[in-house]
């Protein structure tokens, strides 16, 4: 058995590299089935993300495992050529310390993101449906999701803002007089900034947002995806009033708010606080609306230090996930040592349900329009076949077993059916 991984990733691959072998979501099926075609893969998981594409597998031994996969994935892709230096590929203990530093988000372009543990669970889910997970990925992936897990629980790896409007929304929270979800959001700009940050905004539970811009069509798509108003934008100072945030993205080459307005602002709010949040480049808002009384302003020099020291703290505390997955490790390797040494007849077990799922598959794609009933009457029937196939062989070892004859049969196994005999 070879326990390998190939993959490329945000840090061995430019993105169009990636695009290039990324799967979409029905992709990944049509490659698991197509796979029934590789009689040496014998597990697998194909987990493809924005940042990465990985294929784990159990291999069944093959000589040259690498070029073996790098092949694989090229018929998979229909690719005409593959530069291999975009590739990692790992094998056995690397190959499940390299899992486990995904799933705990170790290896994420955003340190600490919890996006990578659900798409593990999927790619783990989508898997075990295809009939493409044994003993060995049953077990790998389920302690994987559990290591990922318990780094989010043991260790403060997530609980600090990384992106600038995630940053500007906890600012926002943290320096209002009434929960988030009662505030009332008023947000210039129509942009990516102002789309991820509208989308923070209501996952907090903000259910009133107004969005104004100089393209009012714009403001209008924008406020639509988020049960919100669109305002023009010679209208947002009346808006103001009423608001409790207000964020600024504009991409302006000028001061949207200046000195002038923002103190109109303050005097027709008679003292009800407002925080402004300034995340553009360049600024929107004059700074020295700053020293106006009733105006919190933060600016994206002040996000983007708060971001800086996020990120310490989070590189802070991976590195107490690092015991946690090295003892995961040690504990899954142990489980692993004593499947490899597992009677002979599992061995054989295993191998005969390999082949049963695999050419039970085959047949199953060539006949696309029967019943989920007769599907499964197929796949009881080869069961039973499997079943009373090894019936009688399984006894006879059985009343060998513990006698001088008990190596005889072992070799002779392990060269009839080509079974890997260990311990």
């Amino acid at each position: 058995m070879q326990l390998v991984v190939l993959g490329l990733n945000h840090r061995s691959a430019a993105v169009e590299v990636r695009e290039r072998f990324s799967f979409e979501k029905n992709e990944v099926s049509a490659a698991l089935n197509r796979l029934y075609e590789y009689d040496k893969i014998s597990e697998c998981v194909i987990l493809s993300t924005c940042n990465r594409t990985e294929i784990y597998a159990v291999l069944e031994e093959v000589e040259s495992p690498k070029p073996y996969m790098l092949q694989l994935l090229k018929d998979l892709k229909h690719a005409d050529m593959i530069d291999e230096s975009a590739f990692f590929f790992y094998e056995d203990r690397d190959c499940i310390e390299h899992l486990f530093r995904v799933s705990a988000s170790l290896d994420s372009l955003v340190l600490g993101e919890g996006q990578i543990l659900s798409q593990l669970k999927g790619a783990y889910i989508t898997a075990y449906s295809s009939g493409f997970t044994g003993t060995v990925f049953n077990i790998l992936f389920q302690r994987a999701i559990g290591v990922g897990k318990k780094v989010r629980t043991n260790t403060g790896i997530a609980n600090t803002p990384v992106s600038v409007s995630y940053t500007a929304v906890n600012l926002a929270e943290d320096s209002l007089d009434k929960p988030l979800a009662d505030a009332t959001v008023l947000i210039l700009g129509a942009g990516t900034m102002s789309e991820l940050t509208a989308t923070h905004l209501q996952a907090k539970g903000v259910k009133t947002i107004f969005v104004s811009n100089r393209t009012f069509t714009k403001a209008e798509t924008l406020a639509k995806k988020f049960n919100g108003r669109a305002i023009k934008l010679d209208c947002f100072v009346e808006q103001a009033v009423d608001a409790d945030i207000l964020i600024t993205s504009t991409g302006a080459p000028h001061y949207i708010i200046n000195e002038k307005e923002a103190r109109r602002i303050a005097e027709l709010r008679h003292g009800r606080p407002i925080v402004m949040i300034d995340i553009a480049v360049p600024r929107d808002i004059d700074p020295r609306v700053a020293d106006i009384d009733g105006i919190y302003l933060f600016n994206i020099d002040a996000l983007e230090s708060v971001v800086e020291e996020n990120k310490q703290q989070r590189e802070d505390e991976a590195k107490r996930a690092e015991p946690i997955i090295h003892e995961a490790i040690e504990e899954l390797l142990d489980k692993l040592s004593y499947l490899s040494v597992r009677p002979m007849m599992a061995l054989l077990a295993d191998k005969a349900d390999r082949i049963r799922r695999r050419e039970l598959h085959r047949a199953l794609a060539k006949l696309p329009h029967i019943s989920d009933k007769e599907r499964r009457i197929m796949d009881s029937m080869s069961r039973m076949i499997v079943r009373k196939m090894l019936r009688e062989p399984m006894i006879h070892f059985n009343e060998i077993a513990g006698t001088e004859e008990e190596g005889v049969y072992w070799d002779l196994f392990k060269d009839m059916f080509s079974l890997e005999k260990e311990g």
